[in-house]
């Protein structure tokens, strides 16, 4: 149950163990939490301030694995970080040398003041202490999940989107199918089966409360703002610490747009409708731009567009939401094994996990592939008419092995607009990957929703014409999905209509928070010394390998 990252990895490896295996998603695939991600494929430097170690660990392994198997779709992202604090300079330091040696390469170089104001044009110099590079990775979430999905289908696994896990088929031996629906009929039927993975996200506890489960999940959201990248111009991921409270920010470019975020606060509207960004998250965000970056003077009305995601965080009572850890949990209950929480980086590892829970369950055994790599290696494909090497390295790390069905004809290899999708990539999309409404094209399976303005309302005749041809709507239905997308993008995607002063972000500055430097150092150190003893054999190792 549920056609996020999650979902579709667990379908993936079922499937690739000769499982027998069906997914359901409520709405579209990767509606929820994993079409609106940071778009990061990175380990998550910050949780090592929180000594969240293994976190870290999995997923800059995890990140590595898929910038070998993802090429075209999972690629490097330079990070910068402009230093102000002093004191602040020895424990990046010591972050950054456990991050590098967790990934078995060295990455990261420091800076000084005036070589990190170089690299970042308008930049705030005052009071600016040096910085730090290193590199990540970003991806298309939305178009991950396509992938994986795709992966598993081929592998004989089944995917099925707007139909609804509505109850649990209950025997004396646990929980053995559920009750679904069709969103757009209303059809319902019961599915069997020996064993059911709740994999549904932020939504993990409706299906558990039938089970008298306690709640676990704490809703968080984080909302983000795309800028046109003439307006707000970086080559390369900056990462600093917002003035009024001192969570991290990043400003990077994505798509050919400029991305900026994240909040991280609680979500208490209701999970079943679309999230969007608050008045209030807008002020935050721009207040730390206008602050990091006073000569790049950005207002509201700058903005492309926006998005929220609700991320499924497994709440433990902390007062700051952002300390909360971002593990993963598997739980059984009755036969009904739950799973949620986590980074999209490390979906391969959860997968497995989740089906390691299930293996009790069924009559044949299970056996995984843990050395396999997350994504299926592609075959050579020639550079596509009219198109560089890199946009078809582009397309092939988007449709895998179905990069040969996308058209060849010349008019649809053409850009949509101002950003790098294709008009081909529109029509692929409407034929052949289960579109149901026009925002699950231009929002997920593509993203020109976010990349061009009003959501790309001047080019909704254009995808009429190309589209019509394969989706079977006649002229009264895209007349309906036309005003229903514009509706949905005014109302979640566009900014508010209210939005604060900004300036009151910056009118108490919080200073920095000041730990006990003796004992703060020697739990750095040894955690440097820790994951020396563990890395530094590896890297060995895979050096005599390569050698």
């Amino acid at each position: 149950i549920g056609g996020g990252i999650t979902g579709a990895g667990i379908l993936r490896e079922a499937a690739r163990a000769g499982v027998r295996v069906l997914l359901v998603e409520a709405k579209d695939f990767s509606w929820g939490t994993s079409s609106r991600s940071s778009k990061m494929v990175h380990g998550g430097l910050r949780y090592l301030k929180q000594f969240q170690l293994g976190t870290t660990f999995h997923s800059v392994r995890e990140r590595e694995q898929l910038l070998k198997a993802g090429d075209g779709l999972i690629t490097p992202l330079p990070f910068l970080m402009p230093i102000y604090d002093a004191s602040d300079k020895l424990m990046y330091q010591l972050g950054l040398s456990v991050y590098d040696l967790m990934a078995a390469r060295w990455d990261h170089r420091q800076y000084t003041p005036d070589e990190i104001a170089l690299l970042i044009p308008r930049l705030n110099r005052d009071g600016l202490n040096g910085g730090f590079s290193t590199e990540d990775a970003q991806t298309d979430d939305s178009r991950l999940v396509l992938r994986v999905l795709q992966e598993a289908i081929s592998a004989g696994g089944t995917a099925i989107n707007y139909v609804r896990a509505e109850g649990l088929i209950q025997t004396e031996t646990g929980v053995r199918g559920i009750t679904i629906r069709d969103a757009e009929t209303g059809a319902t039927a019961d599915i069997h089966a020996q064993v059911v993975i709740n994999a549904s996200g932020a939504w993990v506890d409706h299906l558990r409360n039938q089970l008298g489960g306690e709640k676990r999940i704490r809703p968080l959201r984080g909302s983000h703002l795309l800028f046109p990248a003439w307006r707000f111009p970086v080559a390369q991921a900056i990462s600093f610490l917002h003035p009024a409270d001192r969570r991290p920010i990043f400003v990077y470019p994505w798509e050919g747009v400029t991305l900026v975020g994240t909040t991280d606060i609680d979500h208490d509207d209701d999970l079943n409708l679309e999230p969007r960004i608050s008045g209030e998250e807008v002020a935050y965000l721009l207040a730390a731009c206008r602050a990091q970056f006073p000569g790049v003077t950005v207002e509201a009305a700058d903005i492309l567009s926006t998005f929220a995601g609700v991320r499924p965080v497994i709440g433990t009572g902390k007062a700051d939401p952002s300390k909360e850890a971002r593990d993963h949990v598997i739980m059984v209950e009755n036969g009904m094994v739950s799973v949620t929480g986590g980074k999209l980086t490390t979906f391969r590892l959860i997968a497995l996990d989740a089906l390691r829970a299930a293996a009790p369950f069924l009559s044949q055994p299970l056996t995984l592939d843990e050395k396999a790599p997350p994504l299926d290696p592609l075959p050579a494909i020639d550079s596509m008419p009219t198109l560089s090497n890199e946009d078809t390295r582009r397309l092939r790390g988007r449709y895998g092995a179905f990069t040969v069905d996308l058209s060849t004809d010349p008019a649809l290899l053409t850009p949509v607009g101002e950003t790098r999708t294709l008009w081909a990539e529109l029509c692929y999309a409407a034929e052949y990957e289960a579109i149901v409404h026009l925002d699950d094209l231009l929002l997920r399976r593509t993203r020109i929703g976010l990349l061009l303005p009003r959501g790309g309302e001047e080019q909704l005749d254009r995808v009429q014409e190309v589209c019509a041809p394969v989706l079977d709507w006649d002229a009264s239905r895209w007349i309906i999905e036309r005003e229903r997308y514009l509706a949905l993008w005014k109302n979640h995607y566009a900014p508010p209509a209210e939005i604060p002063d900004w300036r009151r972000y910056l009118e108490n500055e919080q200073p920095p928070v000041r730990k006990p430097r003796r004992v703060y150092r020697v739990v750095a150190a040894a955690s440097v010394i820790a994951a020396a003893a563990v890395m530094i054999p590896r890297m060995r190792r895979h050096r005599a390998r390569n050698s």
